[in-house]
């Protein structure tokens, strides 16, 4: 199967930066589009950007301008640098990749999740 697994959260003062790293590990064939969604307290989860396999993005209103997603389809990881961060970016940050991949001989394509990463920006 497929594991999703978040790296770089963290606490950061407003105006900050921090990068979220997010790597695919098993029997990967291919990922279509990578995406980096959040879930503040008390608030459904929100789409924060994705990517596909070309490299097209796309970015939530919010966030345009100060975050940016990134990709290597070589090593199946999916990346977020988010500058300028404000106190209303704080969240719980989570990846999302659509993975084809193998168990056993056959080839399966399911939707998968990381286990999210705090983000947490002081004013």
């Amino acid at each position: 199967q497929v594991q999703l697994v978040e790296s770089g959260g963290g606490l950061v003062q407003a105006g900050g930066s921090l990068r979220l790293s997010c790597a695919a590990s098993g029997r990967v064939i291919s990922i279509a589009a990578m995406g980096w969604y959040r879930q503040a307290p008390g608030a459904q989860r929100e789409l924060v950007a994705t990517i596909t396999s070309d490299g097209s993005t796309n970015y939530a209103d919010s966030v345009k301008g100060r975050f940016t997603i990134s990709r290597d389809n070589a090593k199946n990881t999916v990346s977020l640098q988010m500058n300028s961060l404000k106190p209303e970016d704080t969240a719980v940050y989570y990846c999302n990749a659509p993975c084809t991949y193998y168990r056993g001989i056959f080839v399966y394509t399911s939707d998968y999740w990381g286990q999210g990463t705090q983000v947490t920006v002081s004013s």
